[in-house]
């Protein structure tokens, strides 16, 4: 689960906290029109809620409760109102289980809350939801395991491929697919971002980070651990070798940022030190990542 000692069933702590975080803010699901079976969220089609869309000529065996009377009152003519269907939208939950997301105390609590906090959100608006967890290999979780908090005690060494993992999980046509992972992955932001744009799908990435692999205050001689490959290693580290990461780590997330604006997919990254909700807003709400 963590490389933090944990007390208490801790991540059932958090969950709760989520549950009331989702009643404050909520994934972006009453935008956008969805398909679906019956449910709570509007749809693409026409339907029985109560948000009026259009109207049409009376036929034969339509309902009269939505017969247009004022409207017959003035042409003595029948049309009916047309109202917004209301459907079960899909979310496709894809929650990165690798090392690096459980780093550090800070992280690993702000890795469960995201996840618990999509996947209350997500049940709160009805949705139909499947979680996909991708750690060594890609493997759907069902929600009572993840309700029940059974995970792995700790993620399994190796450095997998977000990108390869992803291609095994079957996406849902016209889904939500919330992403949540650091993205400290050498997959090319393009291509994962075009999977997620496949079969009509809408996507959310939440990333969180922590201040001190954004900007570290590294000097002299170090102690680095591999998370993904749970190994150590000491370098030495003088300033130039300090800026060639502070730039790549910014390059690597401009790139995210530029493929996720290009397909039209909501990117916030998340951090892990403030409180959960302001931590939302900073960047998530602006961004349509969340509704709050």
């Amino acid at each position: 689960m963590s490389k933090i000692e944990l007390t208490a069933n801790p991540i059932a702590v958090i969950h709760q906290r989520m549950k009331a975080a989702a009643s404050v803010a909520r994934l972006p699901l009453r935008a956008g029109r969805w398909t679906g079976v019956n449910g709570s969220v509007l749809g693409q089609g026409t339907g029985s809620s109560i948000d009026f869309q259009d109207q049409r000529q009376y036929m034969p065996g339509d309902d009269p409760r939505h017969i247009n009377w004022l409207a017959y009152a003035r042409s003595d003519h029948y049309t009916m109102k047309l109202y917004r269907q209301e459907v079960t939208p899909r979310v496709d939950l894809i929650f990165d289980a690798s090392g690096s997301m459980f780093l550090d105390e800070a992280k690993s609590t702000r890795t469960w809350e995201l996840l618990y906090f999509c996947l209350e959100s997500a049940l709160r608006l009805g949705a139909s939801v499947k979680l996909h967890t991708l750690g060594i290999n890609a493997e759907e979780t069902p929600l009572e395991r993840a309700l029940a908090y059974d995970w792995p005690e700790n993620p399994p060494p190796g450095r997998p491929d977000f990108c390869e993992l992803l291609k095994r999980v079957p996406l849902r046509a016209g889904s939500l697919r919330v992403v949540v992972s650091d993205l400290l992955s050498e997959s090319p932001p393009e291509q994962v971002t075009s999977l997620l744009s496949n079969g009509r799908g809408r996507a959310v990435v939440l990333v969180p980070f922590t201040h001190d692999e954004s900007n570290p205050a590294w000097s002299g001689n170090i102690e680095f651990e591999d998370a993904e490959a749970n190994t150590r290693d000491k370098r030495r580290v003088e300033h130039d070798v300090l800026n060639r990461y502070l730039r790549a780590y910014e390059n690597h997330f401009t790139m995210w940022r530029e493929q996720c604006a290009r397909r039209g997919i909501a990117f916030a990254r998340v951090p892990s030190e403030a409180e959960f909700i302001p931590a939302l807003r900073a960047e998530a709400a602006g961004a349509g990542a969340v509704e709050m």
